[in-house]
């Protein structure tokens, strides 16, 4: 705890009565000198493991969420071929799936009925009727 209050301890030396301390060469270190530089590389260690854990846990719950909204009003465009849609879709769906956020087969068959125009209404009641999916 004290050297992330005090800060890192550096082992000094006196070069004489009247000149002032400077940092020793690690060669001229003692046992306890190499102690307290270990609880210097210890201490910022586990400083900047934590933040990097806390950072990098932050940044993928907002890309979840991001995706997680962007699949939520996921609509197909007016000018874009089915294909072009699916590949859309699918890639919002791999990605939410690489940080951990699996959705269930028969919800992701569900969500891209649900966004094709009217002009595939039959196709969507036929695919329904048969239960090609379970949905």
């Amino acid at each position: 705890m004290d050297i992330i209050c005090d800060g890192p301890h550096v082992p000094m030396k006196k070069l004489g009565e009247t000149r002032p301390m400077v940092p020793k060469d690690r060669k001229e270190y003692i046992n306890i000198d190499r102690k307290a530089v270990e609880k210097n590389y210890r201490a910022m260690k586990i400083l900047k493991y934590g933040k990097h854990c806390k950072g990098t846990t932050q940044v993928k719950q907002s890309k979840i969420d991001m995706l997680t909204t962007e699949y939520e009003l996921f609509r197909m465009k007016d000018d874009e071929s089915i294909q072009d849609m699916h590949t859309r879709f699918t890639s919002i769906t791999n990605e939410l799936h690489s940080l951990g956020d699996v959705i269930p087969k028969n919800k992701l068959v569900r969500k891209i009925l649900s966004v094709l125009p009217g002009s595939w209404e039959s196709k969507v009641n036929s695919i329904v009727k048969l239960k090609i999916y379970k949905l």
